[in-house]
């Protein structure tokens, strides 16, 4: 395409009046002028539009313009080019034949070696801003990866014009592809597929890949040897014809695949954001420069912790609202509902069942779609802990996906793959009635439609603040070379994905988002009736957000902002007072500040979705429960011998040879709080007096963890009490599991967590690990002077009292 100045500069100015852009890099303009070089601009495709675009683009960020001649050959051509050409008016078609200007480059570079320029990609999405759009045709009309005749791009500008996205691609300089020493056919070559392939990520990055329809895509599936294989041991076990059996294969296919739909997208990003401003104050997403920095290039797999239904929607919404391609979510079968799942494919979930057991087939063919969705470069998400969490915390994580993914990847290694975690922090949950029910011991209701019309009532409560925040990404190719995968033996796969598993677990919890109701909920549920005196309540919110601030447990923590300022004690109040999770009663001493019993159950849900933020402080504050003065020494010794079990149990991020360093800080910010006085003479550390508001503090910030030390000493005395190889460990967890809801029920304990037999089980296994018991043949655990030696720290950590009414419940 030829145009004239004039006519560029005719047809520019009304274009500019009407088309808005974004710029994207936000730095893209300064890294260009930076490196000093003639630049030649590259369009993915021959639009007189985008050519304009760039024009005023260049202009205003005060880069050379695309109208500017190169001082090359007789024509001087400008400096811009078209990698697919449109041919024809009637039947268009595309021209991917090199562009010539590519080659006249290579000419000029060969005859002066002094000659280079980058060669810059630019790619014009139209319509890209879904926030922002205001009606169906703007939906309709919005990029995909079809080639627009010239009518719709009419449209599109007309219509998309207002919300335009400007990417600029990686420069390619040409004279690193002389360098290389190619002829110059093939040089030509070279840069034409680099630059495709640029572009193409780029697009995929922003409006996801060219997905085939449906069918196609389950044809495929069907098409493989694997699953070619399972169909014919089906079978040979079922007495099927091969017509029958590729019918059940089919039947699996279609039950499992998505339906993915630019158009019905674009539609429920329009209608979420009206849901999500009645529901919420509000959707905040952290970290969006890690998701940046990973999106192009790689097979992204998104591993969010699973807190509500809201889950799906909420990740899904936020990445397309902000700019890039919304991910292929796994979900379980039991939400494929009439006409709901239907809709749900449509925005992009697959569906599969719970168990893969006794059923060769399925396997085979959930894991070869699994592959062609990575090997086509879409993006997947998937809940790691497998179900929701009733109680707040991470839940062991399930591995079958993540095995799936991995295997998959070791059989076809397109792209590499990198694993994004990401934290969901709520104020109130939707679910957060049924969730009480449940921990209350009713038995969990199966989804259905009636279901959910029933919770649509309440969605006229006020649910604060949503924080998506998203964790450090893990490149699984960092994984494998740490083991020996080139033969896929199943150790050493086995081994990737449980180290892949806990690590992802980990960097969730290293990326929480803390919000007001949280920290409410880690003071108020630390007191016995779940009330305190306003002027103390607020003291320990300041204490908790100043450890956060001093002591922080990851560089990624955020904290949540109360309108225009950051939080404060006073604010946190207020803000709690708002969404009526407090009662309030005069006094004369000051105001008493308190929660309700059923509001207390569903708090301990927020407070252990930061607990392990406070995990450590905790556990050092617990030392000085029933101890005026400890020793730094002895800090240490009682930190090393409980930090295992706690951090196995909340998934904390410190090795056992960084935890000198990390007591050390925290002491450090003790005392600079009054909370702890430091004496060089002896090496010791001690509490305040009982009567000053430090001890309190001190008291209430124990209480985090106390109850955690108090589960493990109850499980190692009910073991001693039944002595060595005297009780296996299913007989010792159902007694430790009645042991604690006797406590419950006693002392008035409201964290359900307590008696979770699932708890019981990991301490058990953890002990076994670390060698403090084992099992003997007959299945009975046994045990030396070394678990004698864990019950004595305990009783440094423990009051006299609360291990006397463990031991006497134990006992009875």
């Amino acid at each position: 395409m030829r145009v004239s100045r004039v006519a560029i500069w005719l047809a520019r100015k009304p274009l500019a009046l009407w088309v808005r852009t974004r710029v994207r890099p936000e730095d893209a303009a300064q890294r260009l002028r930076g490196r000093g070089r003639p630049i030649c601009y590259v369009l993915e495709r021959q639009s007189l539009s985008d050519l304009l675009v760039l024009q005023e683009v260049c202009v205003a960020e005060r880069l050379p313009r695309p109208s500017r001649r190169l001082k090359i050959g007789a024509e001087r051509p400008r400096s811009v080019c078209y990698l697919g050409r449109r041919t024809g008016w009637i039947r268009t078609r595309v021209d991917r034949r090199p562009p010539g200007l590519l080659e006249e480059l290579l000419a000029a570079a060969a005859v002066d070696p002094a000659f280079d320029v980058d060669i810059v990609p630019v790619a014009i999405f139209w319509g890209r801003a879904p926030q922002k759009e205001g009606s169906w045709l703007r939906l309709m009309l919005a990029e995909n990866w079809a080639l627009a005749g010239r009518f719709r791009k009419f449209l599109t500008v007309l219509f998309n014009g207002r919300h335009t996205l400007v990417q600029f691609g990686e420069p390619l300089q040409l004279r690193g592809v002389m360098d290389e020493g190619l002829d110059h056919a093939r040089a030509v070559r070279r840069i034409a597929r680099t630059l495709r392939v640029q572009f193409r990520a780029q697009r995929a990055a922003t409006i996801g890949p060219d997905l085939s329809h449906r069918r196609t895509i389950v044809a495929q599936v069907l098409s493989t040897r694997a699953v070619r294989a399972a169909v014919a041991q089906e079978m040979k076990e079922k007495n099927l014809s091969r017509r029958d059996a590729l019918l059940v294969a089919k039947g699996y296919a279609d039950e499992i695949a998505a339906n993915y739909s630019h158009a019905f997208v674009s539609f429920m990003a329009r209608l979420l954001t009206r849901l999500w401003n009645r529901l919420y104050d509000g959707v905040e997403l952290h970290h969006l420069d890690t998701l940046q920095q990973v999106a192009e290039g790689n097979e992204l797999v998104y591993v969010p912790c699973h807190r509500s239904h809201m889950d799906y929607l909420l990740l899904s919404y936020i990445i397309y609202v902000k700019g890039f391609a919304i991910p292929h979510t796994a979900g379980g079968v039991n939400l494929n509902l009439p006409v709901i799942g239907r809709f749900l494919r449509k925005g992009g979930a697959f569906f599969l069942r719970r168990t893969f057991r006794g059923n060769a087939l399925y396997p085979a063919v959930f894991m070869k779609y699994l592959g062609l969705m990575m090997a086509r470069g879409h993006s997947l998400e998937y809940f790691i802990e497998g179900g929701r969490s009733r109680t707040g915390r991470l839940l062991k994580p399930k591995t079958g996906m993540l095995s799936m993914t991995v295997r998959s990847y070791l059989r076809d290694p397109k792209r590499p793959v990198v694993f994004l975690p990401v934290y969901f922090g709520y104020e109130r949950l939707v679910e957060g009635d049924t969730y009480i029910d449940e921990l209350s011991g009713r038995p969990k209701k199966k989804e259905t439609v009636w279901g959910l019309l029933r919770t649509l009532p309440q969605l006229r409560r006020k649910f604060g603040k949503v924080h998506v925040s998203l964790g450090e990404p893990i490149a699984l190719n960092d994984l494998l070379r740490k083991h020996d995968t080139a033969t896929l033996d199943v150790r050493a796969v086995s081994a990737v994905v449980d180290e892949l598993a806990q690590t992802i677990m980990v960097n969730i919890n290293s990326a929480a988002a803390v919000t007001p109701v949280s920290l409410l909920a880690m003071a108020l549920l630390a007191t016995p009736r779940q009330a305190m005196l306003e002027g103390d309540l607020i003291r320990q919110l300041e204490l908790y957000l100043g450890l956060i601030q001093a002591a922080p447990y990851s560089d990624r923590i955020k904290l949540a902002q109360l309108g225009e300022s950051a939080m404060s004690g006073a604010a946190i109040v207020r803000h709690a007072e708002s969404m009526q999770l407090l009662e309030r009663r005069a006094h004369a001493s000051g105001d008493i500040l308190r929660m309700d019993e059923r509001s207390a159950v569903l708090q301990t849900y927020f407070r252990n979705n930061v607990l392990h933020l406070f995990a450590m402080p905790s556990l050092l504050a617990c030392c000085f429960v029933s101890n005026t003065v400890l020793r730094t020494v002895d800090l240490q010794r009682l930190a090393w011998r409980i930090y295992p079990y706690i951090a196995d149990e909340l998934f904390l991020r410190w090795r056992e040879d960084e935890l000198d360093e990390v007591v050390a800080a925290i002491l450090r910010v003790f005392a600079e709080r009054g909370l702890l006085e430091y004496s060089a003479e002896g090496d010791v550390w001690r509490r305040p007096p009982p009567t000053a508001p430090q001890a309190m503090q001190l008291s209430v910030l124990a209480q985090g963890t106390i109850q955690i030390v108090e589960r493990y000493y109850l499980i190692v005395a009910l073991l001693i009490q039944a002595g060595s190889n005297a009780i296996g460990q299913e007989a010792l967890v159902s007694r430790c599991r009645l042991t604690a809801q006797r406590m419950a029920t006693l002392y008035g304990l409201s964290a359900p967590e307590f008696f979770d037999r699932t708890l019981f089980d990991n301490f058990i296994r953890l002990l076994r690990e670390r060698g403090v018991i084992q099992t003997s043949p007959e299945g009975h655990l046994t045990f030396d002077e070394v678990l004698l030696n864990v019950a004595s720290d305990a009783q440094v950590v423990l009051s006299e009292q609360i291990r006397h009414s463990i031991l006497q419940v134990a006992h009875t």
